[in-house]
C-alpha cells in the first residue's frame, strides 16, 4: 500500500501536500514525495525515509505552484532500497508526465517486454509503477493529435491504460501544461476520493488515497473515484471525469477495513471506524456460540488498529475492556517492515505491557488480524511475562492464508503462519491458550452493512480467490521466488539503479 495526493488550488500547494502526506504516513514509510509545477515546469524533491525526514525548509522553498502531487512509499514491487524507485515518477515524453501509484500490476514483466519491444520504451528499474507511468505515456502519445490535450484525449488515453494493464492501481498523474489526472483500477481495489473546497478565488480540489487527508486539510468529501473512472481537473480549476472502463467492477480491498486504513476515514461510503466496531461484535457473537467454556476476565486490545473491535467486544460480552500496552509512537508498523528479524525486534521496542492489566488475570488479546504471527507471539509472551494465568487470543479477521498481489506485503504462503495449519495448531504456534478467528461470511457481512450498494471485496489473503482472474498457480510461485525475505535482502543488497528521476542533489 501507499499513500496518494493530488491538488489543484489556488495558492501554493507545497505546505498542503507535506501536511497531506503525515496524514496518510501510515500507508508507506519507506520513501516519500512531492512534485509541484508552476506553468509547464515541474518542480520535485524526494527521498527515503519519513515524510518528517525527507523534506527540509530548504526542499519546500523550491516546491513553487499551485498544483502538485504527493507519494509516501512502501514497496511490494521493486527494492525497498532504491531511491530511483521513490515515486513520483517522471517521464519527459510526451508532454512531461510525474506520476504516483498505489498497487500492484500483475502484468508488469509483460507490459515491461512489450513497452521495449512494441512502443521502444525503457524501463530503468524494477518498479510496476515505472511501467505504469511509460504504459500512461504511450497511450497519451498515440492519443494525441500533434501536440495539443484535451480532456477527452486523456480519457482515450486512460482507456488504452484500462485495456493493458492489470491488477490494481490508484494513480495521480501531473501532465505539464495541463493538469491533474487521477484514475482507478477498473476492479476499484485501491482507493481514492476526490474533495473540494471554495474559496474567494474559486473552487480547490484534492485527490487522496483516503478521506481522513480531505478532513484534516479543510476539503469536503465529494465522492470517491469510481472504479475505471478517470478525473481530470485543469490548472484553471475545471473538473471533467469519465468512465474508462468497458465493463467495470466493484470490488474494493477488504483488508482496507481491517487494518489499512485509518479508523477516520471513509472509503467507498464506508466508515472503517464503524467496520472494525461491528467485527468486534460480530467476533462476540461467535464466542458466545463456539466458545462458552473460555473464563475471560479482560478484554486487551492490541494498539491501535484493533481498539473498536476490542471495545464492541467487551461490551458485547459484559466483560471489562483495559488498556494493557502501552505504544511508542515512533517506531514504525512492524507489518510493514521488511525482514523477519527486524520485524520480531521492532515489537518488544513497540509496545510494553501494564503489568497490573495482566497479573493473575485470564486475558482476552484483541487483535485486527494474524499475518505472519511474529508480532503475535512476541505479544502472547509480554503477557505472560506480565503474569497473565490464561492468554487467548481473537483475531478480528479471518486466517490469512494466500499471498496478495494487489500491493499488500503479504508474498509468501510459507511466511503466512496460517497457511497449512489449523486453528489449534497457530494457538500453539503463537503460545496462546486458545485462538479465535473470525468467519469470512461474517467480516464480508461486516463491512458490507454499513454500505449494502457494495456487493462484492476482494479478499484473496483470506480466500484465495483473485477477482482480476489472470492469477495463476505459475505466477503465484514467481511472485513467492522473487518476494521472499532471503531473496529480497539479495536483491538490496545488489541495488545500483540509477536514479534519473529529477531527485534534488543535496
Amino acid at each position: 500500500m501507499c499513500g496518494l495526493l493530488g491538488v489543484v488550488a489556488k495558492s501554493p500547494v507545497n505546505q498542503l501536500l507535506y501536511d497531506g502526506l503525515q496524514v496518510l504516513q501510515h500507508r508507506g514509510q519507506d520513501a516519500a514525495g512531492i512534485v509541484t509545477a508552476e506553468g509547464s515546469k515541474f518542480q520535485m524533491h524526494k527521498g527515503g525515509g519519513l515524510v518528517r525526514d525527507v523534506f527540509r525548509t530548504r526542499d519546500m522553498r523550491h516546491l513553487v505552484g499551485n498544483i502538485g502531487i504527493a507519494h509516501c512509499r512502501y514497496p511490494t514491487a521493486g527494492s525497498a532500497s532504491s531511491f530511483a524507485e521513490a515515486q513520483p515518477l517522471y517521464v519527459n515524453s510526451p508532454f512531461g508526465i510525474v506520476l504516483g501509484h498505489n498497487g500492484n500490476l500483475t502484468n508488469a514483466e509483460q507490459l515491461k517486454r512489450d513497452l521495449f519491444r512494441q512502443d521502444l520504451r525503457h524501463v530503468n528499474t524494477n518498479s510496476d509503477s515505472e511501467v505504469l507511468l511509460n504504459v500512461l505515456a504511450h497511450e497519451l502519445q498515440e492519443a494525441a493529435n500533434g501536440y495539443q490535450l484535451d480532456p477527452p484525449t486523456i480519457f482515450q488515453a486512460v482507456s488504452g491504460v484500462h485495456r493493458r494493464c492489470r491488477g490494481a492501481y490508484a494513480v495521480v498523474a501531473m501532465i505539464a501544461g495541463y493538469g491533474l489526472l487521477a484514475f482507478r483500477d477498473p476492479y476499484g481495489i485501491r482507493p481514492l476520493v476526490v474533495g473540494m473546497t471554495k474559496t474567494e478565488k474559486g473552487a480547490e480540489y484534492l485527490v487522496a488515497s483516503e478521506s481522513v487527508a480531505l478532513d484534516t486539510l479543510g476539503f469536503h468529501r465529494v465522492r470517491d473515484v469510481a472504479p475505471g473512472e478517470a478525473i481530470f481537473i485543469d490548472y484553471e480549476g475545471n473538473f471533467y471525469s469519465r468512465q474508462c472502463a468497458a465493463n467495470p467492477q466493484h470490488n474494493p480491498c477488504i483488508f482496507e477495513f481491517v487494518y489499512l486504513a485509518r479508523p477516520d476515514s471513509v472509503i467507498d461510503g464506508i466508515s472503517v471506524y464503524e467496520t472494525r466496531m461491528r467485527m468486534g461484535a460480530s467476533l462476540a457473537e461467535k464466542i458466545k456460540r463456539e466458545y462458552r467454556d473460555l473464563d475471560i476476565d479482560v478484554v486487551i486490545p492490541i494498539p491501535d488498529s484493533s481498539r473498536p473491535s476490542a471495545m464492541e467486544l467487551a461490551e458485547n460480552l459484559g466483560l471489562p475492556y483495559r488498556e494493557g500496552f502501552i505504544k511508542n509512537r515512533y517506531i514504525g508498523r512492524t507489518f510493514i517492515m521488511p525482514g523477519q528479524e527486524v520485524r520480531k525486534k521492532s515489537v518488544r521496542q513497540k509496545l510494553n505491557a501494564i503489568g497490573m492489566e495482566f497479573k493473575g488475570r485470564n486475558v482476552m488479546l484483541v487483535d485486527d488480524s494474524i499475518v505472519r504471527g511474529t508480532t503475535s507471539r512476541e505479544i502472547v509472551q509480554m503477557a505472560r511475562d506480565a503474569g497473565a494465568r490464561k492468554v487467548y487470543f481473537a483475531s478480528a479477521a479471518p486466517p490469512v492464508r494466500y499471498p496478495n498481489v494487489y500491493g499488500i506485503d503479504m508474498p509468501t504462503s510459507r511466511e503466512l503462519i496460517a497457511t497449512g495449519r489449523t486453528d489449534d495448531e497457530i494457538a500453539r504456534e503463537i503460545g496462546a491458550d486458545r485462538l479465535i478467528y473470525q468467519d469470512l461470511d461474517a467480516l464480508i457481512d461486516d463491512v458490507r452493512s454499513v454500505n449494502p450498494k457494495i456487493e462484492h471485496f476482494e479478499t484473496s489473503c483470506f480466500n484465495g480467490v483473485y477477482v482480476t482472474g489472470d492469477i495463476t498457480p505459475e505466477y503465484l510461485a514467481d511472485v513467492e521466488a522473487q518476494r521472499n525475505d532471503d531473496e529480497l535482502s539479495r536483491r538490496e543488497a545488489n541495488v545500483t539503479q540509477l536514479d534519473l528521476n529529477l531527485a534534488t542533489a543535496e
